[in-house]
């Protein structure tokens, strides 16, 4: 039960969801690449990175000086497929508004 309170807390932040979402639809990013697709700043997505990584959310591999991000083997599929189409849902809530 802490284990699930402690994921559904990193999943509050909307950008560390992001994160995890971008992570789900590419399998594999650098830092720069998510900065990008996320449309924030560098600093943030290797925050937000370390953050999931130091949590067992997500692991990295590197090649040469660049680091890679994916998914940690045995990220709780069920809660991943859960949170990401409520997050779909509601981006596509807050997009209708706007």
């Amino acid at each position: 039960m802490e284990r699930l309170t402690a994921i559904l807390g990193l999943l509050a932040d909307p950008t560390r969801a992001r994160v995890l979402y971008a992570l789900d639809e590419v399998q594999e990013l650098c830092v720069g690449d998510t900065a990008l697709a996320l449309n924030i700043t560098e600093d943030a997505a290797g925050y937000a990175l370390r953050v999931l990584r130091t949590a067992g959310l997500v692991s990295r591999r590197k090649e040469g000086r660049i680091v890679f991000y994916r998914l940690a083997d045995g990220f709780p599929e069920p809660l991943l497929e859960h949170c990401l189409r409520r997050l779909t849902s509601l981006t596509h809530e807050r997009d209708d508004e706007g």
